[in-house]
């Protein structure tokens, strides 16, 4: 069995996680602070795939590891945001049934040494999401000054992230099944 060696990309995957704690317990009473620890947390992610493509440093625990470090953070946050009133819990439960049936399904291709790589309508759908969140977090903030209810603007992401997380769901799933 060989021995996980770490480099930047699984170091800032697993940075994503680490940071989980410290944006959950400042969301409420520091919300500019939260979003900012959300923010980097989330840049994490499209930086580590980046980096392990760039410097060929892939590996299977990055592969796995990566989406569910994501996927940690984004409950994390639509959990938060649930019980500060700011998001419905039916919509936040169809993203996180989603988010579980397509981490799944990758796993399973994984297993069988098929990676299902990630789809435009997925990517498209975590940047709504990263938007939405970082807008219902900052709801009622200091920051809060725009010309714009930042409320409005990140139901408006929020519901674009759900039609995106169905519609790229249904790809994964149909991908998935073509593939076996």
């Amino acid at each position: 069995m060989g021995i996980l060696k770490l480099n930047l990309p699984i170091s800032l995957t697993l940075s994503r996680i680490f940071l989980i704690p410290f944006f959950v317990l400042t969301v409420e009473r520091y919300p500019v602070l939260s979003a900012l620890i959300f923010g980097i947390a989330s840049m994490t992610d499209f930086l580590d795939g980046y980096l392990a493509r760039r410097s060929g440093q892939i590996t299977k625990f990055g592969i796995i590891m990566d989406p569910l470090a994501d996927k940690f953070l984004v409950i994390s946050a639509l959990i938060v945001l649930v019980d500060m009133e700011r998001l419905g819990v039916w919509i936040a439960i169809i993203l996180i049934v989603r988010e579980f049936l397509v981490t799944g399904l990758r796993v399973v291709a994984l297993s069988k040494d098929i990676v299902i790589p990630a789809e435009m309508a997925g990517k498209l759908k975590t940047t709504a999401q990263i938007t939405a969140i970082l807008c219902l977090i900052l709801t009622g903030s200091i920051l809060d000054f725009f010309p714009f209810d930042l409320y409005d603007v990140g139901y408006i992401f929020i519901w674009l992230a759900l039609i995106l997380s169905v519609v790229s769901g249904i790809k994964y799933t149909i991908s998935f099944w073509r593939t076996f």
